[in-house]
């Protein structure tokens, strides 16, 4: 588990609690000669907190975040089948670094939009491109979980 999928799970919780809203994110434990379908889940009787999250942690300097280089085989229809079968709605949260001592951004993509863009036949995204989708704000070093960056 990466630390961005320790953050994001450790934010969503505390967003939930501070909300008093029933709901848990978490981490399905890899197994070594196991797939995991996606890195964060989500489970609430609400709707709207019915997610499923794919974290991609980049370097500002790799340009952009390819379909195939940042994603498994066929990981992507693997998550757009888990994503239909389970009812889930589906994310991409990129974290963009920029070195030691820089500040780090993250930004969410809903997966429908990722999904139209592999099915175009897209490469994936730009930087620029991944700066446009919203910001997951951060104070000090944890992420601000914001309904609406994927109820809108």
């Amino acid at each position: 588990m990466t630390k961005f999928e320790r953050d994001i799970v450790r934010s969503f919780n505390k967003f939930f609690e501070q909300s008093h809203i029933d709901a848990i994110a978490y981490r399905i434990k890899q197994h070594r000669f196991s797939s995991q379908v996606l890195d964060v889940l989500v489970d609430s009787s609400q709707d709207d907190y019915y997610l499923g999250i794919e974290c991609k942690s980049i370097l500002n300097k790799t340009g952009a975040i390819y379909f195939s280089q940042h994603f498994g085989s066929d990981q992507i229809e693997r998550i757009n089948d888990f994503l239909r079968r389970s009812g889930r709605k589906g994310l991409l949260a990129v974290e963009l670094r920029y070195g030691k001592g820089m500040p780090i951004r993250a930004h969410i993509i809903k997966w429908e939009y990722l999904k139209t863009r592999y099915l175009t036949n897209s490469v994936g995204f730009t930087i620029e491109e991944i700066m446009d989708f919203p910001q997951i704000k951060r104070t000090g070093r944890n992420y601000v979980i914001d309904a609406q960056l994927w109820t809108e």
